[in-house]
C-alpha cells in the first residue's frame, strides 16, 4: 500500500504524488478540528493528520503537538470541536476609554501616537493606534456623509430657484 494516498496500485500512486492541493487561508479553528476528528475516526495517525492539514491549510496550520493533543482528546470521547472558553485578562477597551480618546483627539488634532500614549498608560501603543484609527475612520465616514447630504441639499436649493 502506498503511504502517500493509501492506494496499492503503483500507477495510481504515482499520479497521487503530482496532485497539488488548493490552499485554504484563514480557516476557522473548528474547521481544522473537524478534519482532525474525521481523520482520527478513520484511524489516521496524528502525523498523517498533520501532513494532510498542512497540505490543505498551509505549513503553519497547526503544530504537531496540538494535533496530538486533539487526537488524544477525541480518543477520550470528546465530541465538541470548539475550543473551551478560557479565562484571561479582560479587555481594557471600553466605551469610556474610547470616549476619552475621542476627547483627546478633539483637543489636539495634530497629535502623534507616542506623546498621545502618555495620556493612556494603561493600554499599549499598538492598541491605542488601533483605537485612534477606528475613531478617525468613523469621523471620516461621518464627515463624508454630512458633506454628501450638504451637497444634495445645496443642489436641491439651486435647482428650485
Amino acid at each position: 500500500m502506498d503511504g502517500i494516498c493509501g492506494h496499492s496500485n503503483s500507477v495510481y500512486a504515482s499520479c497521487c504524488v503530482l496532485i497539488v492541493f488548493k490552499k485554504i487561508e484563514n480557516p476557522a479553528s473548528c474547521e481544522m478540528l473537524s478534519v482532525i476528528r474525521l481523520l482520527n475516526a478513520k484511524n489516521r495517525t496524528p502525523a498523517e493528520i498533520r501532513r494532510q492539514l498542512c497540505d490543505v491549510y498551509g505549513e503553519h496550520a497547526m503544530s504537531s503537538s496540538r494535533v496530538w493533543r486533539w487526537v488524544r482528546l477525541f480518543n477520550e470521547r470528546r465530541e465538541n470541536v470548539h475550543d473551551d472558553p478560557r479565562s484571561g485578562r479582560p479587555s481594557v477597551v471600553n466605551e469610556d476609554l474610547v470616549r476619552a480618546v475621542e476627547e483627546r483627539i478633539k483637543e489636539n488634532r495634530q497629535f502623534t501616537i507616542t506623546p498621545f500614549s502618555l495620556y493612556f498608560p494603561q493600554i499599549s501603543w499598538s492598541l491605542l493606534h488601533k483605537i485612534v484609527s477606528e475613531v478617525k475612520e468613523a469621523v471620516t465616514t461621518c464627515f463624508a456623509s454630512q458633506a454628501a447630504s450638504f451637497h444634495d441639499e445645496g443642489t436641491q436649493k439651486l435647482v428650485q430657484r
